[in-house]
């Protein structure tokens, strides 16, 4: 039986899926909440992480360690940045993460960890720098799912993870053309990171709550964002486990 582990920061982020699955608590006292549930021939877990990467990186960890999930999917809402075409209630699909604060400031300009030497993670060979690739068949299998439900308010593109979110247009102009992001959050990369320590394939999709400018929270929409991620990934989740 196939095991798929779902991830969000926030209740509200899962809170559909564990409904429509009926998801039911995991009876071991662990000091995050898990729900678990089992549809046709895959077994599901939501966890609710916290929010931000050290939260998101102890529980990928956990659910990896207990579980050996063979597909991990870091789910949510997020903010779009300007030239990446979506718009509120949009679905993004992540290509790859990107940690964006983890560099350096020097003189000359931001410098990566891949040009100052120090990886993240060194793994069969391979070192991971501030890009973490995701998985090209969950990738796939994604884009086969909104070709199917004939969704059209849908990007992909690399997403920016990062500890403090973009509220000024300068900051979200700057972070686009520094790393041609699409869609900023506060975990994804942590996810994929250590989904990526664990050989565990990882998928990354959310809907947009909000873009990435002057902050206006009048103009965010955080439950049509998570309403349309959820939707989404019902349908992906049900495809998986057919």
């Amino acid at each position: 039986m196939k095991t798929i582990t779902v991830i969000a920061a926030t209740q509200l982020e899962l809170s559909a899926l564990v409904k429509t699955f009926d998801a039911q608590p995991y009876p071991a006292s662990l000091p995050w909440e898990i729900f678990v549930a089992d549809v046709t021939s895959a077994k599901l877990l939501f966890v609710i992480s916290g929010i931000g990467t050290s939260n998101a990186s102890a529980a990928t960890a956990l659910a990896a360690q207990l579980f050996a999930p063979e597909l991990i999917i870091a789910t949510g809402c997020g903010g779009a940045y300007p030239e990446s075409g979506l718009g509120i209630g949009d679905i993004a699909l992540a290509t790859s993460e990107f940690f964006a604060d983890e560099g350096v400031v020097t003189p000359e300009g931001w410098q990566s960890l891949e040009q100052i030497g120090i990886p993240l993670l060194e793994r069969n060979g391979r070192r991971y720098f501030n890009e973490i690739p995701l998985s090209p068949p969950a990738i796939a299998a994604a884009l086969e799912v909104a070709g199917q439900l004939g969704i059209t308010a849908f990007a992909a593109g690399r997403f920016l993870t990062v500890a403090t979110c973009s509220g000024t247009n300068a900051r979200g102009t700057d972070l686009t053309a520094r790393f041609r992001g699409i869609c900023e959050n506060m975990e994804g990369a942590a996810v994929a990171l250590m989904a990526a320590r664990y050989g565990i394939e990882c998928l990354e999709l959310r809907g947009i709550s909000n873009y990435v400018e002057d902050r206006d929270r009048r103009r965010w929409n955080i439950n049509l964002a998570v309403a349309n991620s959820q939707r989404f990934l019902e349908h992906f989740i049900r495809n998986q486990a057919a």
